[in-house]
Parts: structure tokens; sequence; C-alpha cells
């Protein structure tokens, strides 16, 4: 299945304690690089999120950010280890005889460690909602990456056409160049004084035909062609392996370039190069 690598996903719940958001964004790059953003109360999340994410996507650059708003009504739920207040309290009652000027502030002692309880059970909820949330944005993302490679396959199947065509075109005139080539070569040797051997006089032409035959490389394109369409149909993904046949196309129109005794087939030759640079382009952003 052909999959873009330049998309947006984004999914929102309520949880209960609050509101939960993914955002998704993924950009073209060779392999697979996620960037994460998670907030404190989730950061246990994150190799369970990088495992999901690599289940579901294989190259790319990918942004994934997690926010977590709680609910107003979430303030209400505080509660404390009373028994480590307690000690906190006598510790700092014990020190003010020695320190008089110490004074115990509220706010800090609230951020001693251990001192705000958070209640397991909405924790455990609150991780499992999150997962369930970041599933939603990948199947999004999926989703969508699917569309835009299903759009990307139909243009790439156009430029196959067209060099499919081209290749027939070059086909088709090869005999009339062949023919032209000879006849040039005859009343070349014809403007010599002194004659030539009749067997050097074809081996000549022999030589001078293979030098200009470009059989093979129509053969080849022909070939690279169906492999492209094959690849277009695999289910795994296929952007590497385009981007290899993209080289492949790209050295054969070099060569048929080099090769070409008529301006037609140097002009096949540029309107092949075009082709497959535009193809190339595309390919580069297909997982």
């Amino acid at each position: 299945m052909l999959r873009s690598m330049t998309a947006f996903a984004s999914a929102e719940s309520d949880v209960g304690s609050g509101t939960l958001s993914i955002e998704i964004r993924s950009v073209n790059h060779r392999y697979l690089e996620l960037g994460l953003r998670l907030p404190e109360e989730l950061r246990s999340l994150e190799t369970q999120i990088r495992e999901r994410v690599a289940a579901k996507l294989s190259r790319g650059k990918v942004d994934l950010g997690v926010r977590y708003k709680p609910a107003p009504t979430a303030a209400s739920a505080i509660a404390l280890d009373d028994a480590l207040v307690g000690r906190l309290a006598e510790t700092a009652q014990s020190l003010a005889a020695k320190f008089p000027q110490l004074n115990v502030d509220f706010v800090a002692l609230l951020g001693w460690p251990g001192v705000m309880l958070e209640r397991e059970n909405d924790q455990d909820s609150l991780r499992a909602a999150a997962l369930r949330v970041v599933d939603e944005a990948l199947a999004e993302m999926v989703e969508t990456r699917g569309r835009e490679g299903a759009r990307l396959g139909g243009f790439l199947g156009e430029r196959l056409e067209a060099i499919e065509k081209i290749v027939v075109d070059v086909r088709g005139h090869l005999p009339e160049v062949r023919a032209s080539m000879r006849a040039r070569f005859d009343q070349r040797l014809a403007e010599l004084k002194q004659p030539l051997e009749p067997g050097r006089v074809e081996q000549e032409v022999v030589l001078q035909l293979q030098r200009m035959d470009v059989d093979e490389e129509l053969d080849r394109l022909t070939a690279h062609v169906a492999e492209a369409r094959h690849t277009l149909g695999m289910k795994e993904a296929v952007g590497r392996r385009l981007d290899f046949l993209m080289q492949e196309f790209n050295r054969e129109a070099n060569t048929l370039g080099s090769k070409a005794a008529d301006p037609r087939t140097t002009k096949a030759a540029v309107e092949l190069k075009v082709l497959i640079e535009q193809m190339r382009e595309q390919v580069q952003n297909l997982e």
C-alpha cells in the first residue's frame, strides 16, 4: 500500500479527570525519527508510545505531542500523606528551636516529595486513556498517509504510461534510423576515390550500428516500467525500492541520449529525463 510521509492527524478525548489531546505531524525522512512531547503525568508511557508509532509507521520525521488539561473539579481531589506531613512538622518545630527565624512555607511543604498523593486508580485510567487517544490519532495518520499515497500512485502511474509510450515511439522509428545511417555511410564510401574491401565495409557498418543500438536500453526501460507497476501494487512500504528504480530509469535515459543518432531519439531522451525527475521528486515523499 502506498503511503505518503507528509501528513497530520489529531485526536481529543474527555477522560473525566481532564481533557487529553494528541497531535501528530510527519514529513519526509530517510528513516523513522520520532520526536515525543509528553506531560509529566504521562512520562512513563514514552516507551509504549514509541512502540506503537514504530508498529504503524516505518519512515518519516514524526512529531507527536500529548497535552493533558485537568478538569477544574480535579483540584478538589488533593490527598496528602498525613504521616509524612506530621514528621515534617515535628522536624520543623525541632529546627525552629535552633533557628528561631526559620519559617515553614506551606506551599513549599506541598512540593516536598511524597507529600501530595496521586490516586493510583486515577493515574492508571489516565494512562490507559492516553494510549487509546494515541491509537486513534495514529489510525487517522495512517489513513491520511494512505489517501495521499493513493494520489501519488495515480501520478506515478500516469508518468509510467508516458514513459512506455516514448519507448514504443522510439522503437517505431529505429528501422528508419538504421536505414538512414546505412545510407549516409554508403554515401561517404561513394565519395572515396579508393575502393574498399566489401568485408571491411560491412564490418564498419556493423560497428557503427552497434554503437548506436538502443534496443537494450529500451528493453530495460520496459522492464523498469513493469517492475515499478509491480512495486506500486505491493502491500509493504515501497519508497526505498522506488527510489532505487528511479536511479535505474535515469541511467537508461542518459545512455539513450548518449547513443541518439537522430533528433527524435535525442528529444525522447530529454522527455524521459523530465518524466523521471518528476517521478523521483514524488517518490521521495513515499513511505
